[in-house]
């Protein structure tokens, strides 16, 4: 099985001169080709800190980050920004889609900064508009489209590239429950149809039920991990809550 990341014994440190606080402290996992993994923890647990490593938004303070074998965390600024253009797709809890395009121009404006040849843009965006039923408002600009269209789109702005690893922080973080559901099974879309390997942070048990694995993010450290295997979404919900209580985490939030 092809190891699309590998985190090997990470840490990471803020502060200094008697004020240390270890963000992530010695985390290590791997995630192959085709995986959907949920990282889960509490506020404060280190999850966003070691997301944001993983996507070259941060760095950390030791340890490697291997992507298609590649380890980002020596590269150089000019590489570290190929690298994160070529091999990486983000999807963000507010959108991050640019008001003055329209959803395609959004879609296309990744490919458009690869110097991709424009039959090929128009083909691809075609191809992935219609595998996440967003054709009909690819002419219409953010203003004019609902949450979750928006964040439908952001995703499939995410994956036009076809990227080593897909991120995403909180995707449901700002739909109601109806769009949050919709963009999971999007998500399902994108990983099942379109073969994406997906990175997500999230604290809401119910986004986590739609992945394959999670891990458990406690003080810097990985608490536990549960594997989806032949579970129903249902099931691995529940096992998820009974991980999230032991985490000393609010289940009245997670539906």
């Amino acid at each position: 099985m092809e190891t699309v990341l590998q985190v090997q014994n990470i840490e990471k440190y803020y502060g200094g001169r008697g004020n240390v606080t270890k963000a992530v402290d010695g985390i290590s996992f791997e995630v192959h080709k085709g995986e959907y993994i949920g990282i889960m923890g509490a506020s404060g647990s280190g999850k966003t800190t070691l997301l944001n490593c993983i996507s070259t938004i941060d760095t950390v303070t030791s340890g490697s980050i291997l992507i298609e074998g590649r380890d980002i965390t020596k590269l150089g600024m000019k590489k570290l920004s190929k690298f994160r253009r070529e091999e990486l797709g983000f999807i963000f809890q507010d959108f991050n889609l640019l008001d003055t395009l329209t959803a395609y121009e959004n879609i296309a404006l990744a490919l458009t900064i690869l110097k991709a040849k424009p039959s090929h843009i128009d083909a691809r965006v075609q191809e992935v508009a219609s595998k996440l039923l967003i054709n009909d408002v690819l002419q219409k600009y953010p203003y004019q489209m609902s949450g979750g269209q928006k964040q439908r789109v952001a995703s499939a702005r995410a994956i036009v590239t076809n990227p080593s690893l897909v991120l995403a922080d909180e995707p449901t973080g700002a739909l109601d429950s109806k769009s949050a559901r919709m963009l999971l099974e999007t998500f399902e879309t994108l990983n099942e149809e379109l073969q994406a390997t997906i990175l997500m942070v999230t604290h809401d048990a119910f986004t986590a039920s739609y992945a394959n694995r999670i891990l458990f993010i406690k003080d810097g450290k990985i608490f536990n991990e549960l594997v989806k295997g032949t579970d129903s979404r249902k099931t691995f919900f529940n096992r998820i809550i009974e991980v999230v209580t032991l985490l000393g985490g609010d289940t009245n939030n997670v539906f």
